[in-house]
């Protein structure tokens, strides 16, 4: 080897050290668009928290249909971006065809489990939160009639709507809880006029607090509440401020966290199995200004208590994805 040979050869090695730390991360939304203001735009925020903080940038991308999933994670694997974090169950597939292509680069994927060595499974304990927000919703309603909108009909949208039937029936053993699905088909997350529609059919059915766990769905479920003079309770991120005075609370789920610690921990982090519950802040509920006259002290000490409750173990809330039973709810 020549001279030169050596230098051009510890050139390349130190552009390819570079480009290794300079790495950039990488966020791929799940259909329904980055500001759909509930799942997508939690995981944004996460991101975003993260670029403010470090004063690094991210890529990203919104995918369009179905065909994408599997190009978008080969395209970023391919660009040297490290991690790759998706939101959303529906890349478990693709994830599953890329992952072993790309070895070197970490994976991130929310509410499904691929065992894969270079990727980090995390779902989250959404049973726990929806829980607290049924016991919320029995004790602000006045009819004893409450309603449940989901997105798309699978396990993971039953998981919510178990949880807070049995939170509901906690507070009043005699409480109506009607629940409606809006589809079968990922539209389901983007469908705020069925959104609409389902809330009219359940306030003639005497609901007058509608929890929707529907993605960009449940945009147009919290807006008929309003509009109806009812209450309603958001999802994944915090929606009270869209209807102050309107929203009673919303069921946090942190994908932001997720999300914000997968870029932080970047090409080193710790892959496996990752469980985000109220014993370690994962889901929870909002109280802020726009909802703080509609929680009474009596109504947050008794979620605060069963909170600590859930989180200690003491009391156990049925999981629907653990087995496909609902006690509190028929579907």
């Amino acid at each position: 080897m020549t001279f030169m040979q050596k230098i051009l050869g510890a050139t390349a090695a130190m552009a390819l050290s570079a480009g290794a730390a300079l790495a950039e991360p990488a966020l791929i939304f799940d259909l329904g668009g980055k500001f759909d203001k509930s799942f997508n735009e939690a995981a944004f925020n996460g991101a975003k928290r993260w670029a403010d903080e470090t004063g690094n940038s991210f890529r990203e991308i919104e995918l369009q249909s179905e065909a994408q999933r599997e190009q978008a994670l080969r395209r970023f694997a391919e660009a040297g971006a490290n991690p790759i974090v998706m939101a959303g169950f529906a890349f478990a597939d693709a994830l599953g065809q890329v992952a072993a292509d790309y070895p070197d680069t970490k994976f991130t994927i929310i509410d499904m489990v691929v065992d894969a060595p270079n990727v980090r499974s995390v779902v989250f304990n959404e049973h726990e939160g929806s829980y607290l927000v049924g016991m919320m919703a029995a004790k602000a309603s006045q009819s004893g009639t409450v309603g449940f909108i989901g997105g798309m009909d699978i396990p993971l949208i039953r998981k919510f709507a178990c949880g807070y039937a049995q939170g509901v029936k906690a507070v009043n053993p005699d409480a109506n809880v009607i629940a409606n699905m809006t589809g079968t088909t990922p539209a389901a997350w983007n469908d705020p006029v069925k959104g609409s529609e389902l809330t009219k059919a359940q306030i003639s059915q005497g609901a007058d607090v509608v929890y929707a766990a529907a993605g960009g769905t449940g945009v147009g479920v919290l807006q008929t509440a309003a509009d109806e003079d009812i209450l309603s309770i958001g999802v994944d991120s915090n929606q009270n401020y869209l209807h102050p005075g309107k929203v009673l609370t919303s069921m946090m789920k942190r994908v932001d966290n997720a999300v914000f610690q997968a870029f932080t921990d970047g090409p080193d982090m710790e892959t496996g199995f990752n469980v985000m519950g109220l014993a370690n802040g994962g889901v929870g509920y909002a109280l802020d200004d726009n909802n703080a006259p509609l929680v009474s002290d009596e109504m947050k000490a008794a979620v605060d208590e069963a909170s600590a409750a859930i989180a200690s173990g003491e009391l156990a809330v049925h999981d629907y994805m653990s087995d496909d039973s609902c006690p509190a709810l028929n579907f």
